[in-house]
């Protein structure tokens, strides 16, 4: 009877240890923390939520499936991999986000290579590649994954981790074609006669790009759904006004469906919106927006008074350069 009692403790020993190694142990210390809690997201849903104590220490653990995941404090957040097995420690300063991003323990070297990956995100000039002649951007963005590739391979990583980061890779490579191809397709589109449009006004009627002829056009292609859409709306608006009297019609297009038709009107109404406020007649189907290629928003056209198209992806008015552009076209 002694020995099988032992036996049967031995097992219940080993089941608890076995279950305790089988979850996610996570803890660490954020200094200058933005909130109370930690949230662990996997595509914007909470998977997580981490308390801090009041001097931002914490520590759990839970059962997770493995692949990336969000760590987000409240105000930014950055990219981790999890995995049922890892018992990882965070150390991080809020004030200074990325560059004071630390793990030590098992899962540590996969979570660092992210944190470093974005750390250097800005140190690849995408300008400059997306500027490339067609062979200069494969040979760029060639280098790039071979470099990324060779990062991988020299570090000891979870296999799991590896594949999930050559899958990211070959996306990236996949997206970046396809938008390169695009802006090539828009770059022909300058200094060409700009498609016409002919679409309802909010002011009422309904308005011709030619009703514009002898100004300069800026137009923007939006929607009221559209979150950076309506990001962009507090600085053109700015702009609206530092042009104001000058040869320039800022035009705004919403590609709002016909059903949202009054979503569209009362929006135009309760945010002030000025310039002119057209909506399009088939939203994404609507000739002048298949014309341009568009297939994501906001999007910015600039015509000059002839018609011409001067930059058919022109800078956002939240973007500094803006200013500079129309400086020079409006002395």
């Amino acid at each position: 009877m002694k020995k099988l009692g032992l036996l049967v403790v031995v097992l219940v020993w080993s089941h608890v240890s076995f279950g305790q190694e089988t979850v996610l142990k996570f803890q660490g210390a954020i200094a200058n923390k933005n909130g109370a809690t930690l949230f662990i997201k996997n595509n914007k849903v909470i998977v997580k939520e981490i308390k801090l104590e009041e001097n931002g220490h914490f520590s759990t653990s839970f059962d997770v499936k493995t692949g990336m995941y969000q760590l987000f404090d409240g105000a930014e957040y950055t990219d981790v991999f999890l995995k049922n097995g890892f018992d990882i420690t965070l150390k991080l300063d809020a004030k200074n986000f990325d560059e004071s991003i630390v793990y030590t323990g098992k899962g540590a070297p996969e979570n660092n290579y992210l944190a470093e990956k974005i750390r250097h995100e800005g140190d690849f000039n995408y300008d400059d590649l997306l500027a490339s002649s067609p062979d200069d951007f494969s040979k760029k963005i060639t280098d790039k994954q071979n470099a990324e590739k060779a990062r991988l391979e020299q570090g000891r990583f979870d296999p799991d981790f590896v594949e999930l980061q050559k899958k990211a890779m070959m996306q990236e490579l996949f997206e970046l074609k396809m938008y390169f191809k695009q802006k090539q397709e828009q770059q022909k589109l300058n200094n060409t006669q700009a498609p016409s449009f002919e679409y309802e006004n909010y002011a009422g009627g309904k308005t011709k790009l030619e009703d514009l002829r002898g100004k300069y056009v800026y137009i923007d292609v939006w929607a009221t759904w559209c979150g950076p859409c309506r990001g962009e709306i507090p600085f053109l608006q700015k702009i609206e006004e530092q042009y104001h009297g000058k040869n320039i019609a800022f035009v705004s297009i919403s590609i709002d469906t016909q059903k949202d038709h009054d979503k569209w009107k009362n929006f135009v109404k309760d945010k002030s919106l000025g310039g002119i406020q057209l909506i399009a007649d088939k939203d994404w189907y609507s000739d002048f927006i298949k014309a341009f290629g568009i297939e994501s928003i906001p999007r910015f056209i600039l015509i000059d008074p002839t018609g011409k198209v001067i930059h058919a992806d022109e800078t956002r008015p939240s973007e500094p350069s803006l200013v500079e552009t129309l400086d020079k076209l409006l002395k």
